[in-house]
């Protein structure tokens, strides 16, 4: 099956981290991400743990499997270490591609205080002058700024639908204008900040945003929960949109919840909730 929109082309790898070589991924998988080398990190959720493919697609490895009690995302920084937030854990720690850890950021299974660190972190990346940002979301309404080496640098966001208020900001991510962009997904909405929080405007009329993976074209790459991936440039201005509901490959049958594209422009799309054994492969044509 063909995904074809605007100037984005894709044909569906079937089948892809379920054939010989590779393992049944046994589990809801919410989050992927590559890294330098287009190794694909999954986040399982039960059992938890990260898993490892090439990217043909054959197992390599499990990562974390005695750490971790449900990890809901990965995103990787350019020194190929990986970010990753533990929804039910209330931490977000830095590891390597072995699986060691370098940073932890909270405390383990403890739930932050109102408006501190952490309740049910959803997403954290690093900016590209060192600095941390996570959208605490499932708990509270909150994004917190750290800096390098882990101090808490401030926290913003309170409940409602105004200018810097949450719904339940769920991905995040730092564009090349320096912008931090925040999927409020309840609100139907990305909201653009500064480095330090302050409100600089929003993309509107979303439809569950989840993720979004910004290319180094400056293509925004976005997963909506109703069955479809759209593709924005940096001024919001929609490029490509495509995804239909089903359980054929190519189609949806949830909610697009994390994506990533690899250094070949090939795209990667997991799917939450309750559905076991699905991450597909979209090939860039």
């Amino acid at each position: 099956m063909a995904a074809r929109s605007g100037d984005f082309s894709f044909e569906v790898v079937e089948g892809w981290g379920q054939g010989a070589g590779g393992r049944v991924f046994g589990g809801v998988t919410p989050a992927v991400a590559t890294d330098s080398q287009d190794r694909v990190y999954i986040a399982r959720r039960d059992p938890p743990a990260i898993l490892v493919y090439d990217r043909e697609g054959s197992f390599l490895s499990t990562l974390g499997e005695d750490l971790f009690k449900n990890p809901h995302s990965v995103w990787f920084n350019e020194q190929d270490q990986m970010y990753v937030a533990d929804v039910d854990d209330h931490t977000v720690r830095k590891l390597d591609t072995e699986g060691n850890v370098l940073l932890t950021l909270g405390t383990a299974d403890a739930v932050g205080a109102p408006g501190q660190p952490f309740n049910g972190p959803t997403w954290a990346v690093e900016a590209p002058w060192g600095d941390i940002y996570v959208s605490d979301g499932y708990g509270q309404f909150r994004v917190h700024r750290f800096s390098e080496d882990g101090t808490l640098l401030q926290s913003w966001g309170e409940e409602g639908t105004g200018p810097g208020q949450f719904a339940l900001p769920h991905g995040i991510r730092v564009d090349s204008r320096g912008r931090v962009l925040v999927l409020d997904r309840t609100n139907r909405r990305m909201q653009i900040f500064d480095a330090e929080g302050t409100y600089q405007g929003e993309w509107p009329d979303l439809d569950g945003p989840n993720d979004l993976y910004i290319d180094g074209d400056g293509n925004v790459y976005m997963a909506e929960g109703r069955y479809r991936i759209s593709v924005f440039d940096l001024d919001g201005e929609l490029l490509a949109r495509w995804g239909e509901q089903g359980d054929a490959p190519g189609q949806f049958a949830n909610g697009p919840h994390g994506l990533w594209v690899d250094s070949q422009g090939d795209l990667y799309v997991a799917e939450v909730p309750f559905l076991d054994n699905r991450l597909q492969k979209f090939a860039r044509v």
